[in-house]
């Protein structure tokens, strides 16, 4: 299931946050993940989530990159073949997943 990958404007501007080198991985690992962005339970990358840190992100995943210590955080809307990112974040505390929370909610 490959799929086309959009980016929410907030999103984006997570994603211009970041230096040329890490900026140029974290791109890289997206495009990968979208030629299966499924949770890894269905046969995908992705790492499904739950509940986190009282947050409830039921039907997103997550990607880690450890050197860059980055969480990507996504929805894979799988009747339209998109993988659409919500938050490129620092991992920090849960930082991630509570931006990740805010957003859904905006939309």
């Amino acid at each position: 299931m490959s799929c086309r990958v959009e980016y929410t404007d907030e999103a984006k501007a997570d994603l211009e946050g970041f230096n040329e080198s890490p900026r140029r991985i974290i791109r890289k690992l997206i495009d990968r993940v979208a030629e299966n962005p499924l949770p890894k339970n269905e046969g995908g990358y992705g790492e499904p989530l739950g509940n986190r840190g009282g947050n409830d992100l039921t039907g997103l995943c997550r990607i880690k990159l450890l050197k860059p210590g980055v969480r990507v955080i996504y929805k894979a809307v799988r009747t339209d073949g998109i993988m659409k990112i919500i938050v490129i974040a620092a991992r920090a505390d849960g930082e991630a997943y509570a931006l990740a929370a805010a957003r859904r909610a905006d939309k």
